[in-house]
């Protein structure tokens, strides 16, 4: 037969990882809001607007080689403000639905 004192040792160390990522998890401070997460999407948003404007200007101007990077950057932007819209448009439609109801 063989022993079950490596099995053992690895349940108890498996055990302190999973106390030690509780113990982090009660100690990490709350989740931010909703209004905090938008915020930080719209930022990213813009963030991402302005690193493609810079690529295109740089490639304009002759400094970056890659046009294929500066193709791909100005279509994640497009993709990241199309999706901006489209979710401040559900949002809207959202709220008129709400507004609408009968009290």
């Amino acid at each position: 037969m063989t022993s079950i004192g490596p099995v053992g040792s690895n349940i108890s160390s498996l055990h302190a990882q999973v106390l030690k990522r509780a113990e982090a998890a009660m100690n990490k401070e709350p989740d931010t809001g909703f209004s905090d997460r938008i915020g930080d999407a719209l930022k990213s948003v813009a963030d991402t607007q302005t690193k493609s404007a810079e690529l295109t200007k740089a490639f304009e101007m002759g400094t970056e080689n890659d046009l294929t990077k500066v193709m791909i950057n100005q279509q994640v932007s497009s993709l990241g403000f199309q999706m901006t819209l489209n979710v401040r448009n559900k949002v809207l439609s959202a709220y008129k639905d709400i507004m609408n109801m009968p009290v």
